[in-house]
Order: C-alpha cells, then sequence, then structure tokens
C-alpha cells in the first residue's frame, strides 16, 4: 500500500497552493465546484507520489494522504 493525496472538497476554497506545489503535478483543478462554489482539485494518482507537500501547504485542511490499496 502506498500514500496518496485525498481531497477533502468540502474545505477547499480554489486557493492553489495545493496544485502549484506538487513536484510532480498530480494535483489540477477539476470542473466540478464544492457547496461554497469553489473550484477544487482532483488527483491523478499515477503521479502523486505521496509526498504531502499538497496537505501541508493547503491553509484550509482540505487535503490528507491515504493509504491506497491495490486492488490486484
Amino acid at each position: 500500500m502506498a500514500l496518496k493525496a485525498k481531497v477533502l472538497s468540502q474545505y477547499c476554497k480554489s486557493c492553489g497552493y495545493c496544485v502549484n506545489f506538487c513536484p510532480k503535478k498530480a494535483l489540477s483543478f477539476g470542473k466540478e465546484r464544492n457547496a461554497i462554489g469553489a473550484f477544487f482539485p482532483v488527483v491523478d494518482l499515477e503521479k502523486c507520489i505521496g509526498c504531502g507537500i499538497c496537505a501541508t501547504m493547503c491553509p484550509d485542511a482540505a487535503l490528507e494522504l491515504r493509504e491506497e490499496v491495490n486492488n490486484g
């Protein structure tokens, strides 16, 4: 199992810190909005290395690291 970023969309305010600071460019803004109308990022799990920089940089605690379970 590997750690991967998980977006908690309900807390996101679209500041973009996670997208800008990700060293692997694994985050990008999606087309959906949350309850406050903010676009929130989506994670490319193939690119994410689980470093946690996105979660550290997020001022709203809208990202966390979770263990990814392989089903294979």
